[in-house]
């Protein structure tokens, strides 16, 4: 007779998630974002792949908690996906700079980006996450021949409002509300997603 493991926490050691995170840092320094699988995850820690989906959810959670980052920005934007197609742009921009606002999520997000500039594999990093997690989950929410280059052009505007607002904090930027900020990035997002019509 075959018993059947009930819902709760998969079987594995006590300090499962760390050695899940030391796996993890090893192997996506070493092969990349896109290079590194679940398993070789599960695999490098010796572990049940069950157990990253315990800790982490999906391989953007493993890759935030590993940069010490609260909140997935991969997440943010494919939530920020559903929803009246009409209100995408202010939904993106309203969604990704509040996490960067938070007092608690916005720190970590700050270092790593900043660390980014300057460290080769870091950089690699973030741009295999931002290419493979957020821009082509965009291209793909948008269809159609340009879809790519559309969601690049989204994407360098969002950066820059990053950029401007939270590694610069160059003015009137770094202290303008937040809403305001939507009202006046809103209408240039939407016609890189959309293009003029």
């Amino acid at each position: 007779m075959n018993k059947q493991r009930g819902r709760g926490r998969p079987r594995g050691d006590s300090d499962a998630r760390e050695q899940i995170l030391q796996a993890g840092h090893r192997l996506f320094l070493a092969g990349g974002y896109r290079g590194v699988s679940l398993r070789s995850i599960a695999a490098e820690a010796g572990v049940d792949s069950a157990l990253i989906s315990y800790h982490f959810g999906s391989k953007r959670g493993l890759f935030a908690a590993i940069m010490q980052l609260g909140v997935s920005p991969a997440d943010v934007v494919r939530q920020s996906l559903a929803g009246d197609p009409a209100r995408l742009p202010e939904r993106i921009i309203a969604n990704v700079l509040a996490v960067w606002d938070d007092p608690v999520a916005g720190p970590p997000l700050v270092s790593v980006y900043s660390s980014a500039g300057g460290d080769p594999d870091a950089s690699r990093l973030v741009r295999e996450l931002v290419e493979g997690e957020i821009l082509d989950v965009i291209a793909g929410y948008l269809g159609g021949r340009e879809a790519g280059t559309r969601a690049g052009i989204a994407g360098s505007q969002i950066a820059g409002l990053i950029f401007m607002r939270y590694l610069l904090r160059a003015e009137p930027l770094a202290s303008m509300p937040l809403p305001e900020v939507v009202r006046h990035a809103a209408p240039g997002l939407r016609a890189a997603l959309f293009g003029r019509h």
